[in-house]
């Protein structure tokens, strides 16, 4: 509800609540407003950390090599093509690594009926995600053997395809709002759930992890091998 009506429905109620008691018209006061309390600041003799401790791919965009972009247009991308790109260079993950099962089942896509359906790819998404007018590729296939699904966002400078943005993880939603990708992730914790949110940023020229949230979900519990999926 917008702010303006969430304000005009608090007057109407405590009008109504006024009238209600007999009060000649008045408002009533709600009491004393709580003291406000300014953060307390822990440890300040602590030196400021200089470097981050851990490397989470703050800043992660890679030029796809073999990769051609027609005419500049995303669209005319081959989606197994940029799949089968990422497997041939990092060799160590997929073709004997954890991820050989990927690697394999490559060989299915375009493939019709039962054999096509077990392709890793998941169906390509495209919007505008870095504001320039021309849709970005929002790119999904699953990690196998496990339940991972590897989530990757392309863009297209100076006629080259280039990953801007790269997560891998047990994904039970993907979304795309404006100018970012929010996953969702099921959560050891009952009732709850992991909401991660890149947004593009000019300045860096990559999508940033800019909201990592631990959501509560309601009544629904983690589920054993959650699903993959992607909305518009």
């Amino acid at each position: 509800m917008p702010r303006p009506a969430r304000t005009a429905l608090a007057v109407a109620l405590l009008l109504a609540t006024a009238a209600g008691c007999g009060d000649a018209g008045g408002l009533r006061g709600a009491g004393a407003t709580p003291t406000a309390i300014s953060p307390d600041r822990l440890w300040p003799q602590l030196t400021p950390a200089s470097s981050p401790a851990f490397e989470i791919g703050e800043v992660d965009t890679e030029v796809v090599k073999g990769v051609k972009v027609p005419g500049d247009d995303i669209r005319e991308v081959d989606p197994v093509a940029v799949v089968r790109a990422e497997i041939k260079a990092s060799p160590g993950d997929y073709s004997d690594g954890a991820y050989d099962d990927t690697a394999r089942r490559m060989a299915d896509c375009g493939k019709k009926g039962t054999a096509g359906s077990k392709c890793p790819v998941l169906q390509p998404y495209y919007r505008d995600l870095t504001g320039d007018g021309h849709a970005d590729l929002t790119l999904g296939f699953r990690q196998l053997p496990g339940n991972l699904t590897a989530v990757r966002v392309y863009t297209v400078e100076k006629h080259r395809l280039v990953k801007i943005m790269a997560w891998e993880d047990a994904v039970s939603g993907v979304e795309l709002a404006g100018r970012s990708v929010i996953i969702r992730s099921p959560s050891e914790v009952a009732g709850y759930e992991y909401r991660l949110q890149w947004t593009w940023d000019q300045q860096q020229k990559s999508m940033l992890l800019t909201h990592d949230e631990m959501l509560r979900t309601g009544t629904r519990t983690r589920t054993a091998t959650p699903s993959a999926s992607a909305t518009r």
